[in-house]
């Protein structure tokens, strides 16, 4: 058996993403940083010389005012994937769709296109859309409900996968000699009617060498976690302490098994801010002095109710109990995330002050401290099933440094972490099968290292 293997993405948010108002006034970052496709390909070639899984582009479709200053402004991610593509090799190209504001057609064309610009590293995290304002940018009228969005992603991923299934290998002939391009025999029409949508197909696009995207998911509800085990390789999720993770880790595992799913074919990623000092202590202190340098109370607060369908918390008297009314404004935005908030504000009977003050201090990292501190703690993570990799946001570059400098090669040296790609896809190095067309008469295979 493969020995198992710690995974790790970067996830670059420029001038800096929720919680980190300020971040873009660092000078080691440039202030065009999101929307500066040089950056970008320095920062990740970083990570591809350090061996990394993955970047992954979060996206959103819609801002406001108090929006972090990263979201306000930034490059639609399969136009700065493709960027990224022809200046990397190796390294997995993750992007953030969103399955409410896109057509499947479309969709599933443009994702096979950076599969094939980048020979098979395209990844695609599922999204249904938390932030309820994008309807209002979508010629609709308001924003699905929680039932009728996750339906439709279902949906939306089986069309999607049909389409890519659309070439069997070897339908391109191009034979020169005999003059014949295609073996129509091995072209597939799709035809589906469904719910929400009717796509006759095929995909005019072939096969990438690693069959199809892989597909990430990103979701705490019931409904979340449902679709993540029925339909993702590889998850996205948070976690404040290592029973938390192992919590989740056990859930999502345990429900793969009941949709008939290989437990070891879905990779939990949880993503975390890392701190890295020269000492326990230095690194403590580091944390905290960013902590108050990134965003202001007031800034926290015009930024706290995103969840909550963009409500406006400041109409409020910061210091009377938390207003408990606003989580009706979360129906159709992060219900779950909200109702989280709503729930502890209740039990501890918290100020809005409080809730907010809460809401900052558990942006905080369980990896926090010396190289050695943070490499076992990761480790321990690893090793004690909660997660098989993480999400490393790129914070303060002066971090990232550390962490790639100090923590990987500590990693590398315990054998938890590769020192070259086995692969050359993401499916590979992620230790993925390949699916097989829908219409080949084969089982799935793997990349080849």
């Amino acid at each position: 058996m493969t020995k198992r293997q710690l995974k790790l993405g970067l996830v670059p948010t420029g001038v800096g993403g929720p919680g980190e108002s300020n971040r873009w006034l660092d000078t080691d970052i440039p202030v065009d940083a999101s929307v500066n496709v040089d950056w970008y390909i320095d920062v990740v070639r970083q990570a591809e010389a350090a061996k990394f899984d993955l970047v992954f582009i979060v996206d959103t479709q819609f801002i406001t005012a108090n929006s972090p200053p990263h979201y306000l402004n930034r490059l639609e991610p399969l136009t700065l994937l493709s960027a990224l593509a022809v200046a990397t090799k190796h390294i997995g190209l993750v992007a953030t769709l969103t399955t409410s504001y896109n057509d499947p057609f479309n969709l599933a064309r443009r994702f096979a296109s950076l599969d094939l610009i980048s020979k098979g590293r395209a990844g695609w995290n599922v999204v249904t859309s938390g932030d309820a304002g994008t309807a209002g940018n979508f010629s609709q009228p308001e924003h699905f409900d929680y039932d009728t969005r996750y339906r439709r992603a279902v949906e939306f991923l089986d069309v999607a996968r049909g389409l890519w299934s659309s070439w069997e290998e070897g339908a391109l002939v191009r034979d020169r000699a005999t003059g014949q391009f295609l073996d129509p025999d091995r072209l597939h029409r799709l035809d589906h009617r469904g719910e929400f949508f009717q796509v006759v197909g095929p995909l005019n696009l072939q096969r990438s060498p690693q069959g199809e995207p892989v597909i990430f998911q990103a979701g705490d509800s019931d409904q979340g976690r449902d679709l993540g085990a029925t339909i993702a390789d590889a998850i996205f999720t948070h976690a404040a302490t290592i029973e938390q993770g192992q919590a989740f880790y056990a859930d999502l595992k345990g429900r793969a098994v009941r949709q008939g799913r290989d437990p070891d074919e879905i990779i939990i990623l949880p993503g975390f801010f890392v701190t890295v000092g020269d000492t326990d202590a230095q690194a403590k202190d580091i944390e905290s002095h960013y902590r108050q340098l990134d965003q202001s109370f007031d800034q926290a607060l015009a930024e706290f109710g995103r969840p909550f369908g963009w409500h406006d918390f400041r109409q409020y008297d910061p210091d009377v109990p938390f207003p408990v009314e606003a989580l009706e404004y979360a129906k159709n935005s992060f219900y779950t995330q909200a109702k989280k908030v709503t729930d502890v504000a209740i039990e501890q009977g918290l100020t809005l002050r409080q809730a907010v003050e809460r809401a900052r201090a558990g942006r905080g990292s369980p990896f926090v401290g010396s190289a050695e501190t943070v490499a076992n703690d990761i480790q321990r993570w690893f090793e004690g099933r909660a997660l098989d990799g993480l999400n490393v946001h790129l914070g303060h570059p002066s971090q990232f440094k550390r962490f790639v400098e100090g923590v990987v090669p500590i990693l590398q040296a315990r054998g938890l972490f590769r020192t070259d790609y086995e692969a050359e896809t993401l499916r590979g190095n992620l230790g993925l099968p390949i699916p097989a067309s829908r219409h080949q008469q084969a089982p799935a295979r793997r990349d080849a290292a």
